[in-house]
C-alpha cells in the first residue's frame, strides 16, 4: 500500500513480473483477511461494546499493514490498492499495464482474503453483507480518508521513506476512528467487505458510493502533493 520504486535500492528489478503481482494479490488477500477476520473476533469478544470491537479492528489492521508493507514493499511496492497504483500511474512512476495487472492481483487477492476470514471463524465462505453504510457522509468521509492516505504515503515517501510502513499503519489506524466510514479507503478492501456479513461488512448497493469516493480523494491527494511536495528554487 505504500512503498514505491523511489524507497528501495535498486528500483525493484530485482523480482520478476509474476513475482511482483503474486506480492500484491498475497498482501492483499492478507490484508483484508486481517480486516474481516479481526472484526469477526472482536464483535465475538467484546460483549456488544461497538467502541472496543472497533478499537481491536483497527489496531490489528494497522499492525498487519506495517508487517505487509515491511515484506512485501521490496518485492511489489506494497500497494495493496488500486488507487494507491493508480497514483503512481499518473506520476509516471508505474507503468499503466503494470497498474492493469496490479488491480485484478489486488481485486482477486481481496475477495479471497474475505472469503478465507469467513472461513477461519466456521462462517459461510460466501456470503452477501447486508451492513448498509449509505449517506454523504459517509462518501465525504471515504473522500477525506482516501485523500489522507495517498498524502501520507506521497509525503513519507519524500522526505521519510524508511518511514513509510508505519507512517501508513498509524494513519489507517487513526482514520478508522476519525471518518464515519471506518477509513475503507480501497476499491478492492470494499468490494471484498461485501462478500462477508460480519463487523466489518458492507453492502453491495453501498460499494459504488465508496469506490467512487476513493477516487475522488485519490486524485485531490495526488493534485495536492504535486503542489506541496515540490521544492521551489529560490530567488536569486
Amino acid at each position: 500500500m505504500a512503498v514505491q520504486d523511489a524507497a528501495l535500492e535498486p528500483p525493484l528489478l530485482r523480482f520478476s513480473a509474476a513475482k511482483r503481482i503474486a506480492a500484491e494479490a498475497l498482501g492483499t488477500a492478507l490484508l483484508v483477511a486481517v480486516v474481516v477476520g479481526s472484526g469477526t473476533m472482536a464483535e465475538h469478544l467484546s460483549l456488544g461494546n461497538a467502541g472496543l470491537a472497533l478499537l481491536a479492528n483497527a489496531i490489528a489492521t494497522g499492525a498487519a499493514l506495517i508487517v505487509l508493507i515491511v515484506i512485501l514493499g521490496p518485492i511489489s511496492g506494497a500497494h495493496f490498492n488500486p488507487v494507491v497504483s493508480a497514483a503512481f500511474a499518473l506520476r509516471g512512476e508505474l507503468a499503466w499495464p503494470t497498474f492493469g495487472a496490479f488491480t485484478i492481483a489486488q481485486v482477486i487477492g481481496a475477495c479471497c482474503g474475505s472469503i478465507l476470514a469467513n472461513g477461519m471463524f466456521g462462517l459461510p465462505l460466501f456470503q452477501v453483507s447486508t451492513h448498509v453504510r449509505a449517506g454523504l457522509p459517509q462518501g465525504v468521509s471515504e473522500a477525506v480518508a482516501t485523500f489522507g492516505l495517498i498524502l501520507a504515503i506521497l509525503g513519507s515517501l519524500r522526505f521519510r521513506p524508511a518511514f513509510t510502513p508505519v507512517c501508513v499503519g498509524l494513519y489507517i489506524t487513526a482514520a478508522y476512528w476519525f471518518t464515519a466510514s471506518t477509513s475503507f479507503a480501497n476499491p478492492a478492501v470494499t468490494l471484498a467487505r461485501t462478500l462477508t456479513d460480519t463487523f466489518a461488512g458492507i453492502a453491495p448497493a453501498s460499494a459504488p458510493l465508496f469506490i467512487i469516493a476513493q477516487i475522488i480523494g485519490m486524485g485531490a491527494a495526488l493534485g495536492t502533493a504535486t503542489w506541496l511536495l515540490k521544492e521551489e528554487t529560490p530567488a536569486a
